[in-house]
């Protein structure tokens, strides 16, 4: 009886110690995610219509007008095809589905106030609390455009085309050519490119957008440090794969969307990496993820209208490691100097080509490899506006920083890893910042240290 009060015992304190370490082992696998916040109280999808009517009805009775006018604007036609919608269309309708044959918003400055049609296949009870609905019989819809142009007689028309980027060329061949038959040669020597209009609408921001906005970035970046955590990564087990599709199925289950898919870098000792298009080029999925390894993600989601645009790095631990190597630590601190230089030159007012210039002798100074590509977002990931990257050709370069406009402040450094013998490595950082009288305000706050898997 005795022996086997001994085994009993014995056994509690096995089963007590085996708990106790079960535990030690899951606070060590989740030291990594101390700092984890919260993720934000996301609105109901009813309460984002309230909330975005309410940004729309802004937009139209204080923003458009004065826009138009400082562009020589007139008149603005913006026509949506189904399944193949303008990129504009989002931005001037409540966030409701847009399914008609060929849908017309027009915009018109009678001298006084700004009128709005909506000529469109289906009436829809909230377009009307920002349009005087029109719906003729589809054989009637040339007459009804007409009709309102002839009205307004205005001096220009401006159609979304000319402007040299997809959000703002959404006008089709098919669509043209049915405004200029139904308008007649005279209005359609008015038609003008749209371009500059549509880039000052939609990179201008309201500074209520940006509390929803905060949230946007913050649920981007817990999911990002969750999915490069011990939650999510396994080393030797984990592939690019499993990363990928759990953030994928995390934004469908928070009911959101995303506009890229969310892309995964590898930098591996002894390990060269190809690149594309002078980038590190993205993983293959089936590839796991080992001890040892430095992991990117890029990732941004859709909230509220507006996209967010994020890139963090995490070092897995090898089994006898409790940080990572200095060398490693000491490159993304190359990073981070590139983003203090950047936040010090740029301006409101300044041309993306003026910052770019005086960042990158800033870092010449520094004797840092470096790149910037940096890129306006807000109601598109890749948005319009003022663009600090090498690559002058794509747009933005001359273009000038708006007061309140967000920022995806996106750029890399590449680094000689002693521990690496002497292996090159690049760190690439993305974050959404805003523009303010001071210059760009991050909107998260970046990061200063790489995420550890153990």
């Amino acid at each position: 009886m005795k022996i086997q009060k001994l085994f009993a015992g014995l056994s509690i304190c096995v089963a007590a110690l085996f708990c106790l370490l079960q535990t030690g082992e899951a606070f060590a696998q989740n030291k990594s995610n101390e700092k984890i916040s919260p993720m934000p109280k996301l609105l109901s999808l009813r309460e984002q219509m309230t909330v975005r009517e309410a940004w729309l009805k802004k937009r139209f009775e204080t923003m458009l007008l004065p826009m138009m006018r400082k562009h020589n604007v007139s008149m603005w036609i913006v026509t949506n095809e189904e399944f193949h919608s303008d990129a504009v269309t989002e931005s001037i309708v409540p966030p409701i589905p847009i399914v008609g044959r060929r849908d017309f918003f027009i915009f018109a400055d009678n001298g006084k106030t700004l009128d709005r049609y909506a000529v469109v296949r289906y009436s829809e009870e909230r377009l009307k609390n920002h349009y005087t609905l029109l719906s003729p019989a589809r054989d009637k819809t040339a007459e009804t455009i007409k009709k309102i142009v002839v009205e307004n007689n205005p001096k220009t028309i401006a159609l979304n085309m000319g402007g040299g980027r997809g959000q703002s060329d959404g006008i089709t061949f098919d669509a043209y050519k049915f405004l200029a038959e139904s308008l007649g040669k005279d209005y359609e020597s008015r038609f003008v490119s749209g371009g500059k209009l549509i880039a000052d609408y939609l990179d201008t921001r309201l500074p209520e957008e940006l509390e929803h906005y905060r949230n946007a970035v913050l649920a981007t970046d817990v999911l990002t440090r969750r999915a490069f955590s011990n939650e999510v990564v396994t080393p030797g087990a984990t592939t690019v794969g499993d990363v990928r599709w759990w953030l994928l199925q995390q934004v469908n289950n928070l009911g959101l969307t995303v506009w890229f898919q969310p892309d995964l870098r590898v930098q591996r000792q002894a390990k060269t990496n190809s690149t594309a298009q002078q980038f590190l080029e993205v993983a293959d999925e089936n590839i796991i993820l080992e001890r040892g390894d430095l992991i990117h993600v890029d990732f941004g989601l859709n909230y509220m209208g507006l996209s967010t645009d994020w890139q963090k790095h995490a070092y897995i631990l090898k089994r006898d490691e409790k940080d990572a190597p200095v060398g490693l630590k000491n490159a993304l601190k190359n990073t981070n100097l590139l983003q203090d230089a950047l936040f010090k030159f740029a301006r409101v007012g300044m041309t993306g080509a003026e910052v770019y210039e005086q960042t990158m002798a800033q870092m010449k100074r520094e004797n840092v490899e470096a790149m910037i590509y940096s890129h306006p977002l807000g109601t598109q990931g890749h948005g319009l506006g003022a663009s600090i990257d090498f690559r002058k050709s794509i747009g933005g370069a001359e273009e000038r920083f708006r007061l309140g406009s967000y920022m995806a402040i996106e750029l890399n450094t590449s680094t000689v890893v002693p521990e690496w013998n002497n292996q090159k490595v690049t760190i690439m950082a993305e974050d959404d910042a805003v523009m303010t009288e001071k210059g760009f305000e991050f909107i998260r706050p970046r990061q200063t240290e790489l995420y550890l898997i153990r």
